[in-house]
């Protein structure tokens, strides 16, 4: 037999040690199964029993990225972590144990710990033995018995394609949605109340004290400069209302459509911007309404903080994707972590897959290129 000595390289050593390492491990992980998982399941009728099972799904979790760890130390095992819980956005403590308790990356970690007892025995026994009696098969032995773990690995600790991360992104992209439909409605009720609000309350009052003055036969000239102060309020107030309107969501927006759209806004935008859309058809009324609204805070954002003397919206198609660009010759120095609005503008796409992205270099110009999902006018999904 040729000589093997050249096959115990630090790969190997590093499988022998994890062969080694699979009996505490697996002691570990099959008495916290056997103690607390078993324990909360069996206690669910009871008040703490639910608690303690998602207590401990969440220990699961915590040994899962440990051997994960380890797989990836001594086997080369490259696996992506699964995504936290978003326990922030889960709501109340009810809402937080439910999504704990239907975790399926802790359920699988679950299995793992529970299955492995056998099997860290028998690598334990074969590494150890193999060690004395068996030694120029040994590295051979380690490399199979290495690949059974890999596959246990990969099969029960990794994201299953990636749905638990999409879920949990999809958790966090709703609480997004939530969040800033919550901020809309306050902003708008903040408008009506400061705004057209309290301008039609002073012209009740104002319309009062006019018919007071009219009953009790005072001059004419009183009487109508009260009317004319408050016909000034009802045109006030009317403004108001068509931009809290404009802010909702604009009728030039349903009636003609995104480039119609843009223009109007552009043409509100202190700083001269040319604006071309090349759009064959329109797209679905909410990613319509979204681009809209990302435009439109960015040319605010140009108007209030840019110093730029020109700018420039262009919006087109490109296979199933919208795309929007934004670009201004201002003082850049803009990024979608700081404010203005950008960090916004990242959340919202971001919830409905899109992509914000921010060039904008110390002394410009800034580029600000929005990407959405493309779906038909009409589409249900």
């Amino acid at each position: 037999m040729p000589p093997v000595r050249h096959v115990y390289d630090a790969q190997t050593w590093k499988e022998i040690a994890h062969l080694l390492g699979n009996l505490p491990m697996s002691l570990i992980g099959f008495t916290y199964v056997a103690t607390v998982m078993v324990t909360g399941a069996a206690m669910t009728f009871t008040v703490v029993g639910l608690p303690l099972l998602a207590f401990g799904l969440g220990g699961a979790r915590l040994l899962g990225r440990f051997e994960r760890g380890r797989a990836r130390r001594l086997l080369g095992v490259r696996i992506e972590e699964p995504s936290p819980l978003p326990l922030r956005r889960a709501g109340g403590l009810l809402a937080r144990m439910w999504l704990a308790l239907k975790d399926p990356v802790a359920w699988r970690a679950v299995l793992y710990d529970g299955i492995r007892l056998p099997w860290g025995i028998l690598t334990f026994t074969v590494a150890l033995t193999s060690l004395f009696v068996l030694w120029p098969v040994l590295p051979y032995l380690a490399r199979w018995l290495t690949n059974a773990d890999r596959a246990m690995v990969r099969g029960l600790l990794s994201p299953s394609d990636g749905l638990e991360r999409r879920i949990a992104e999809l958790e966090s992209d709703r609480g997004v949605v939530v969040d800033a439909a919550a901020a809309d409605l306050r902003r708008i009720e903040r408008d009506l109340h400061d705004g057209a609000q309290a301008r039609l309350v002073n012209l009740a009052m104002g319309l009062g004290l006019a018919k007071e003055k009219l009953l009790e036969g005072q001059a004419d000239d009183v009487v109508a400069a009260m009317v004319e102060e408050a016909h000034g309020e009802v045109k006030l107030a009317l403004q108001e209302l068509r931009d809290l309107a404009r802010g909702i969501h604009p009728a030039v927006l349903t009636d003609r459509g995104l480039d119609a759209a843009l223009s109007s806004v552009a043409s509100r935008c202190t700083v001269p911007v040319k604006v071309t859309a090349d759009l064959p058809s329109r797209p679905a009324a909410a990613i319509e309404g979204i681009a809209y609204f990302t435009v439109s805070e960015l040319l605010q954002n140009v108007s209030k903080h840019s110093g730029a003397r020109s700018a420039s919206v262009d919006v087109w198609r490109t296979d199933e994707r919208l795309l929007i660009q934004v670009w201004d010759d201002g003082q850049g120095g803009a990024s979608p972590d700081g404010g203005t609005g950008m960090q916004g503008l990242s959340e919202r796409l971001d919830a409905v897959d899109g992509l914000f992205v921010v060039d904008s270099p110390v002394g410009g110009p800034t580029t600000v290129t929005a990407e959405l999902p493309w779906r038909d006018r009409g589409a249900t999904g």
